[in-house]
């Protein structure tokens, strides 16, 4: 890549990388808890549904809702899956929007839409390679790509391996950004998940020059945004096709892979 860009291709990397770490947790804490044991349940062959007991019926009922883990997510494909992902990532850093107090201290001193909305799209984008095979874990390079083709318009490949040391680095900072959502037994608590995507959001407004390119909403939505009273709900709006979009230029440039 050329030199000529303010931000050099390495510092994108240089903030991909923990970010796609910390993702994990924050992820996994969106996905659905499984308190009746949904996931490992198995359906009774037909004709016998008279003959057990009714909270077997009704737990059955329920093991048949597309959340992750159950029989009917497996039978989806990863377009629907990521479909899933687009409303339940939406969802939440919407709340996390709407309700500072689940971001801390940050949500006092970092622009909203930015913030919340860079990190929804990267957290969405890193879902949906999930679902496509690609495991933030082995694949971490592979994300790092998406990410910043996706949000930043980069066309770039990480070149090196990570010594120990810089792999600790990198392990360390993601640490910091899924603070105790992080920690062994903590459990996955709106509160711990809203504030880590404050930091995943403040992570990526330290490459802010880039943030621009992320995919937005229509005009219209800005045009909202501008008015007084329903202005909010404009941004709001805006940053939810912004996230749609996101989804689909993933869905995209995976396609090709």
């Amino acid at each position: 890549m050329s030199d000529d860009r303010a931000i050099p291709d390495s510092v994108i990397v240089g903030a991909l990388r923990p970010f796609v770490r910390a993702t994990r947790p924050v992820l996994a804490g969106l996905r659905e808890s499984d308190p009746f044991g949904l996931r490992g349940r198995v359906h009774s062959a037909p004709g016998a549904e008279e003959e057990r007991p009714l909270k077997d019926r009704i737990l059955d009922t329920l093991a048949s809702v597309e959340v992750p883990g159950t029989a009917a997510w497996a039978a989806m494909d990863a377009q629907a899956r990521s479909h899933w992902w687009i409303y339940r990532v939406g969802r939440f850093t919407t709340l996390v929007a709407a309700i500072p107090g689940l971001g801390g201290a940050l949500a006092r001193t970092l622009p909203v839409s930015a913030t919340v909305g860079a990190a929804g799209q990267g957290l969405l984008i890193v879902a949906i390679a999930g679902e496509h095979g690609i495991d933030s874990r082995d694949g971490e390079d592979r994300i790092v790509e998406l990410l910043a083709s996706v949000l930043f318009g980069r066309e770039l490949t990480p070149t090196g391996t990570l010594d120990a040391a810089e792999d600790a680095a990198v392990d360390r900072r993601a640490d910091e950004l899924t603070g105790d959502l992080g920690e062994k037994d903590a459990a996955p608590t709106a509160a711990r998940i809203g504030s880590a995507v404050w930091r995943l959001g403040r992570a990526l407004y330290s490459v802010e020059d880039e943030l621009d390119k992320r995919p937005h909403g229509r005009f219209y939505h800005e045009a909202i945004g501008m008015l007084p009273v329903v202005g909010v709900m404009g941004k709001y709006l805006g940053e939810w096709s912004g996230l749609k979009r996101a989804a689909k230029a993933a869905e995209k440039r995976l396609a090709r892979v």
